[in-house]
């Protein structure tokens, strides 16, 4: 397979030569999201590289993490793990090969055609909070596991993927057990984003992106939210969960 580079101001992407102008879309996404999150975090990283992968096994052999990340994650939710992050590059499957692999539920293809900006708020959020990854080592994927609701819940609400993934909530929170709160690792791809939506609404954008880059060592996640919210977590929780029966009571 040829493979060429694309550049953009702050990215290069590595791309199949068959897939220009996915790529070139791709870059200018990329810059304009880096445009809008410069103003809400403290750092934006540029200078990185972009490798779209026309499918998924390639993707899955360059990043050992990601088959792990996807093995405790909710079935529902697995389709969504289509790319990972290291400090200065992100790895996610090309354009095409993300529209196949969509399901046919209303909201699906959209939330996955933002898996590069998903991947890159990885990075946003990694480069403005010490105590989240990248970079990994086997401590640094157990804290990622450990505070995944806010690692994957951060990445889903600021890429813009949270409203797509209502069909893909509804679907978990019909098949299985009462979500935990904050969510789990195993629900934090589909539940996270929903707890910094909330939050946005009450408070705006840059409490969001304060949860985000909460200091989290010697940090219980109850602690976190509870001065974040400025409020006791039982009400947060509640507040919460009538949210989570709302998606599924809607038509």
């Amino acid at each position: 397979m040829p493979w060429e580079e694309s550049t953009s101001p702050a990215f290069s992407a590595r791309h199949d030569s068959s897939q220009r102008s996915e790529a070139a879309a791709v870059l200018e996404s990329l810059e304009a999201f880096r445009q809008e999150v410069d103003g809400l975090f403290r750092h934006a990283p540029g200078e990185i590289a972009v490798v779209l992968h026309p499918r998924g096994a390639a993707l899955t052999l360059a990043h050992p993490w990601l088959p792990l990340a996807r093995m405790v994650a909710a079935p529902a939710s697995r389709r969504y793990f289509a790319g990972w992050f290291t400090e200065a590059d992100i790895h996610v499957l090309a354009p095409p090969a993300l529209e196949r692999r969509a399901s046919k539920v209303p909201g699906s293809r959209e939330a996955l055609l933002l898996s590069p900006l998903h991947e890159y708020s990885h990075l946003v959020i990694g480069a403005n909070n010490a105590d989240l990854p990248p970079p990994f080592s086997p401590a640094a994927f157990r804290r990622y596991v450990r505070w995944a609701w806010l690692c994957e819940g951060g990445a889903v609400w600021l890429s813009g993927q949270t409203p797509y993934l209502r069909a893909a909530i509804v679907r978990r929170l019909r098949e299985g057990a009462r979500p935990e709160f904050p969510p789990s690792a195993r629900d934090a791809m589909l539940l996270g984003g929903t707890i910094f939506s909330m939050l946005e609404r009450e408070a705006g954008p840059g409490a969001a992106a304060a949860l985000a880059t909460s200091p989290l060592e010697n940090r219980g996640a109850r602690g976190v939210l509870a001065e974040t919210f400025v409020r006791q977590v039982a009400s947060v929780e509640r507040d919460w969960r009538a949210e989570l029966d709302s998606l599924s009571a809607a038509p």
